[in-house]
């Protein structure tokens, strides 16, 4: 498998271009958005609250008066970190998750705001117009702007066995890492890190 042209110049441009590059960050962000331009889907049932966010909705009672709101479920979980106020600002909902790559949180949206200029040579008010980034161009920008700015391409130079996948993963969604660490996936189906190493391994062998 071989990109189009125009996509392969692009990603050239920006340290995307090797079989081990171009693997890890295709894996990464289909398993982040699935290739689409999208905002975060927080439409949680009670029982998905209490599996998902147990450290917010601890009892059955607060995550059946939340569930299915997604908006408040989005203040709630995000309040008062990443950068968001508390969740009677708002900016958990309103700096939820974007684009390719999920950028979360007003602290990274005001890092792509301020580096914007330097990577793309023009201007863009993310932090004003946060759907901007389930937008061409800026839903492509915003996870080519992540894999640079945390130099995700030197992890994904050293290889891809498990470690060197994870290590990516890490920088990309900690979470996950620290929660399958500690077991907290029941089974393979479920566990989003070891579907991003069968993703990446995949996309290896589909652009060699």
């Amino acid at each position: 498998m071989r990109l189009d042209q125009k996509y392969q110049s692009l990603l050239n441009s920006y340290h995307v271009n090797t079989p081990l590059r171009i693997a890890h960050f295709m894996a990464q962000i289909e398993h982040e958005s699935n290739l689409k331009p999208v905002s975060e889907n927080l439409n949680y049932s009670a029982e998905g609250l209490r599996k998902t966010f147990p450290k917010y909705f601890p009892t059955i009672i607060s995550a059946n008066t939340n569930a299915r709101k997604p908006q408040q479920i989005a203040n709630i979980v995000y309040a008062n970190r990443m950068g968001n106020g508390d969740e009677a600002s708002g900016e958990g909902w309103k700096y939820r998750g974007r684009g390719l790559k999920q950028v979360t949180g007003k602290e990274n949206y005001k890092k792509f705001r301020e580096d914007y200029v330097q990577y793309f040579g023009a201007t863009r008010d993310v932090l004003e117009q946060p759907d901007l980034l389930i937008q061409m161009p800026d839903a492509v920008r915003s996870a080519v702007w992540f894999w640079l700015r945390n130099k995700c391409y030197e992890l994904a130079d050293k290889g891809l066995d498990n470690t060197c996948i994870d290590a990516v993963t890490k920088v990309v969604n900690s979470g996950e890492i620290r929660k399958y660490e500690r077991g907290g996936y029941n089974n393979a189906s479920n566990n989003p890190v070891l579907k991003r190493r069968e993703y990446t391994k995949l996309a290896y062998h589909a652009f060699i």
